[in-house]
């Protein structure tokens, strides 16, 4: 065996062969850190720092991290950008320590794995976004990758907890198939409010700097059609409630439900409040983390529930 080669199998041995306790918690980092980079992603905008940093990759023309010249426009900028190299190394990590186990658990080496992959493409989104002056279009795909990593890593977070995947506990009673569907639509509903969110933004008023473009549809229609999905939300998040109300405390299923039913309360007192107050900074803010956490809920909701009884 070579000198290489003798390495590796030490490197491997020292690996865990189950899921750790630190496993779960980076899984849990990760989740929160995608949550953190949705908020940093709407502080930048918010501040009218999207071109804090003028140019991709490097931050200047002559340097790869801001300047103190660039005043906060540039630490907000920069920040941001540094948030996503901190996530890609947790994901390199759980992706490494979950090596041994790439054959028995290929739900969290390809959910890891996926976390990884998607981070690149994330950054280089950003700088499309740069280079192109803040396209509302190319900033509102920036933030549905982000969004799309929050629901690969809720996916992740319920499989090291052993809720779903291959060793989740048994159901206690399982789930009729009017709760099923009524879980799948609450996910599909609210993915589909967040994804046209991202046009009321497009067409509002925080566009990340003075001079960017805006996707010239009318700010009264998007937001109108944005509620749509979110009506149908309300509507199934109701029935879920009643259906698994019965299931008694403690159950998982209830308890997805009611978190779900919160997050839903509080990112619509939220939507509505900024609406009818013009749309203040600080509440558009809140209203992208209460973004994130809907997604974390409904996907939650989703996976909790559609999992195969065993």
């Amino acid at each position: 065996m070579s000198q290489t080669s003798s390495v590796a199998a030490r490197i491997g041995n020292m690996l865990p062969t189950t899921v750790t306790p630190v496993l779960r918690r980076m899984s849990v980092a990760s989740l929160i850190g995608q949550g953190v980079l949705i908020v940093s992603g709407g502080a930048v905008r918010l501040t009218a720092s999207g071109l804090g940093c003028p140019t991709w990759p490097k931050c200047t023309a002559d340097s790869l991290v801001n300047t103190p010249e660039m005043g906060i426009h540039g630490i907000i900028e920069f920040g941001n950008r540094t948030l996503t190299f901190v996530l890609a190394a947790i994901a390199a990590v759980m992706l490494v320590m979950l090596w041994n186990m790439r054959k028995e658990r290929r739900d969290l080496f390809w959910l890891a794995f996926g976390l990884l992959a998607s981070i690149p493409a994330q950054a280089v989104i950003g700088g499309i976004t740069v280079l192109t002056h803040l396209n509302p279009w190319v900033v509102s795909l920036h933030f549905l990758v982000s969004a799309a990593l929050v629901v690969l890593a809720m996916l992740l977070v319920n499989r090291t907890y052993g809720r779903t995947g291959r060793t989740s506990v048994p159901y206690v009673a399982a789930p009729g198939a009017a709760l099923r569907r009524l879980a799948g639509l609450a996910a599909v509903c609210g993915y589909l409010a967040v994804v046209l969110g991202t046009v009321v933004t497009g067409s509002g008023p925080h566009a990340g700097d003075a001079n960017a473009p805006r996707n010239d549809l009318s700010p009264y229609l998007a937001a109108r059609v944005h509620v749509l999905p979110v009506y149908v939300l309300v509507v199934a998040v109701v029935i879920l409630v009643v259906l698994a109300w019965k299931r008694g405390n403690g159950d998982i299923i209830r308890n997805a439900a009611i978190l779900l039913a919160v997050s839903v309360v509080a990112q619509g007192a939220i939507g509505y409040w900024q609406y009818f107050t013009g749309l203040p900074s600080l509440l558009v803010g809140i209203h992208m983390l209460g973004s994130s956490v809907l997604l974390a809920t409904a996907t939650n909701m989703a996976d909790v529930t559609l999992r195969r009884a065993k």
